[in-house]
C-alpha cells in the first residue's frame, strides 16, 4: 500500500481513527523520525511545533497548524523500533490514546500503523467540535513516509569502484 490507508469507526462513547501505510525505509529510519521532538515539525506538516522530549512519562505540548489550542499529551509507552503510545485527557470524561506502530516486512520495508482512539462521557457532547481526523492522519502518514524514504535513501553507500590501473 503505497497511499495511506485510513480506518473510522464510530460508537456511542468512544471512535478511532487510524492510518497505515508501507515505507520504503528501514524501521530504525522511520523511528528516528518519531522519536526527534525537534525534528517532527521539519518532516510533519501537521505539527508546527513540539515542546519536550519524547521519552518515556514525559509530557509534552504539540502545537498544530489551524488552531490556538496546545495539546499536552503524556508518553506512556516507548518500545524502540516497535511502537510508542501518548495519551491525554481524563478519564472517564475523555481521553485520546495514540499509538505509533512500526512493524518490519521481509522485502526491508516498515508497516507503519498510527491509531488514535477517544472514549469517555464527554464524547457524545463534544464529538461534532472534533475534525475529520482521516485527512490529517493521512497527510501524517505521508509526510512521515516521504521524509523517511528521502533519508532511507541517503543512508545507502555503495562502496567506491575499484581503482583500475592503466599501463
Amino acid at each position: 500500500m503505497s497511499e495511506p490507508y485510513i480506518t473510522q469507526i464510530h460508537h456511542r462513547f468512544w471512535f478511532m481513527c487510524a492510518v497505515e501505510v508501507r515505507v520504503h525505509a528501514p524501521g530504525m529510519t522511520v523511528w528516528k523520525l518519531l522519536v526527534d521532538a525537534e525534528r517532527f515539525p521539519r518532516w510533519n506538516s501537521t505539527v508546527t511545533r513540539i515542546e519536550g522530549h519524547i521519552r518515556d512519562g514525559e509530557r509534552l505540548r504539540l502545537h498544530v497548524p489551524g488552531t490556538a489550542r496546545t495539546f499536552t499529551p503524556r508518553v506512556r509507552m516507548l518500545k524502540r523500533n516497535e511502537c510508542m503510545t501518548w495519551t491525554g485527557g481524563f478519564a472517564p470524561l475523555f481521553l485520546g490514546v495514540r499509538t505509533f506502530m512500526l512493524t518490519p516486512r521481509v522485502d526491508g520495508t516498515t508497516g507503519f500503523v498510527m491509531r488514535e482512539r477517544f472514549s469517555g462521557l464527554m464524547l457524545p457532547l463534544v464529538r461534532r467540535s472534533l475534525p475529520d481526523f482521516g485527512p490529517v492522519f493521512a497527510t501524517f502518514a505521508r509526510d512521515l513516509k516521504r521524509e523517511a524514504e528521502r533519508e532511507g535513501s541517503e543512508q545507502v553507500r555503495y562502496p567506491p569502484a575499484p581503482l583500475r590501473r592503466t599501463s
